[in-house]
């Protein structure tokens, strides 16, 4: 749900989209090309776990990346164990490119995540490294996108085909919401889900965790020749990078982690904040739209609300037919209303979306919910990222909620985010996954890091600005930097103060002050 190459492509995408509804969804987004190759370094074995000193000290061969997308950049694959438990486990291939630095004297690599988890960190880079990272950081590091196990171009879950993700995302169930053949439903196609997952993917699904990755970005910056990991994550790219310090204190570099997860905070937690989140920037676009000129509603911003409310409930009842043959249901639509609200530049295709959709159109909301879900004009899949989503959080998020917490947490929800609270809720894919998750939900301190600077903005929806406090409380060495105002994660989003506070860090190695707030 909170991918920052997500958010981005759904601004610029709709950017072309708005003038004919069926644009090309990279047309907004300019290459980047980097002229000459990154020198290769020597990889660094100090710190290899006994057994897998093989996969530590494996040389690179880089070539240049195919596609014009990726201009002049150099691309490899780097072999990891299945299993960081078992050195004779297997083999999976992780996907790398790297973008050279601009100087042409780097001070190292610099990898990054998108967040997700599900999204593609290759992708990013090679789309516009500009979109990941701003120009002072291009100038000084080699930054490496990659795809994490399970994920995209690498080693990658596989689920159903084009016509399977749509009936299990779109097709609206028969009976009403709620009942008990609405629940049967929605249980078999998770079923079905799972059991193309089990079958597709060759064996990597109880490997594929945020634990797994993190050790393997160990491996990464090995190979690469750091001897510090130098990381900048987005969204649910924290978390990788919190696990990352956890497990290895010693190698942290220079860690930006922005728009940050509670690694404490439970799988119902995040559910439930996320919701009061989603609703708390649902308010504040509505107020923008009240005030501008077109919105399709009036009154005040509790009136609007409720005659949202009013507009979910109807195409709950009676869902909007579309030209390809879909329909349009509440759930749908609200995943466009989410889509759009990750980033303030979205709102007037949220607004224009909302006003088809009183006049019986869903052109505009369909086409947010299939940027969001990566669903092409002509039914395809750009990615895996909807099923690796499922994968991770499945084998990360223990199953220990009991009915009295769930129903308090409804409870809870459906007073702080009465307009999301209906469909908010659904069944969990979680519950018929075909292995029990490994992981753990606990508090990260990560001592004797690095200074690790935590980057929070107030009325972020995905990851609501009480994580980035939480997590930058539980770090022995965090630093928060908050960006007041809207929108998902806060560098490289124009707000001049928190960039160079993150350049500084990045490039000099300057720490910023404690609580700056911008």
């Amino acid at each position: 749900m909170n991918t920052l190459r997500r958010a981005l492509t759904v601004v610029a995408a709709l950017a072309v989209a708005s003038l004919t509804l069926s644009g090309c969804l990279y047309a907004a987004i300019p290459p980047e090309t980097s002229a000459t190759p990154a020198p290769s370094r020597e990889p660094d074995l100090d710190g290899a776990p006994a057994g897998f000193e093989e996969f530590y000290g494996q040389t690179l061969s880089w070539t240049p990346c195919s596609g014009s997308d990726a201009g002049s950049y150099d691309c490899t694959d780097v072999a990891a164990p299945l299993d960081w438990s078992d050195p004779a486990s297997g083999t999976i291939e992780l996907a790398v490119i790297r973008r050279a630095a601009t100087s042409g004297d780097a001070l190292g690599s610099l990898l990054t995540n998108p967040g997700g988890p599900g999204a593609s960190g290759y992708d990013l880079v090679a789309d516009s490294a500009s979109f990941a990272v701003s120009e002072p950081v291009l100038d000084a590091y080699d930054v490496i996108g990659f795809d994490p196990r399970g994920v995209g171009r690498s080693t990658a879950v596989a689920c159903l085909d084009a016509a399977g993700m749509d009936h299990m995302l779109y097709d609206i169930p028969a009976d009403p919401r709620g009942s008990q053949g609405w629940t049967d439903e929605l249980t078999q196609r998770n079923t079905e889900f799972v059991e193309a997952c089990e079958a597709n993917s060759a064996g990597i699904l109880p490997f594929v965790t945020t634990d797994n990755a993190a050790r393997d970005m160990d491996l990464l910056r090995a190979v690469l020749g750091d001897k510090t990991l130098n990381y900048l994550g987005y969204s649910y790219g924290t978390f990788l990078g919190a696990t990352y310090a956890k497990l290895f204190p010693e190698r942290v570099g220079r860690l930006v982690l922005d728009g940050a997860i509670d690694p404490s905070a439970s799988g119902l937690d995040v559910g439930t904040t996320q919701a009061i989140g989603f609703e708390s920037a649902l308010r504040a676009y509505m107020a923008d739209c009240l005030d501008g000129r077109g919105c399709p509603f009036t009154g005040t911003v509790d009136q609007a609300m409720a005659d949202l409310g009013t507009l979910l409930a109807s195409v709950d009842a009676q869902p909007l037919p579309a030209d390809d043959g879909r329909m349009l249901g509440a759930d749908t639509l609200m995943t466009g209303i989410i889509a759009a609200l990750y980033a303030e530049d979205s709102w007037p295709y949220l607004t224009q979306a909302l006003s088809q959709a009183l006049q019986g159109d869903p052109t505009t909301a369909l086409l947010l919910a299939d940027f969001y879900n990566g669903r092409n004009s002509d039914g395809t899949y750009q990615d895996n990222s909807t099923e690796a989503f499922r994968a991770y959080n499945c084998m990360d998020y223990p199953l220990d909620t009991s009915q009295a917490d769930q129903d308090a947490a409804n409870a809870l929800i459906a007073q702080k985010a009465p307009t999301i609270a209906p469909y908010w809720q659904g069944v969990d894919v979680c519950e018929v996954w075909p292995y029990p998750p490994t992981g753990v939900r606990e508090r990260i301190a990560a001592d004797g890091a690095a200074p690790i600077v935590v980057v929070g903005t107030t009325n972020d929806p995905a990851t609501p600005y009480a994580w980035s406090v939480s997590l930058a409380e539980q770090l022995s060495s965090g630093v928060l930097v908050t960006r007041e105002g809207e929108g998902h994660t806060g560098y490289n989003k124009g707000n001049t103060c928190v960039d160079r506070a993150v350049e500084d860090y990045l490039v000099d190695g300057t720490v910023p002050q404690d609580g700056l707030s911008c």
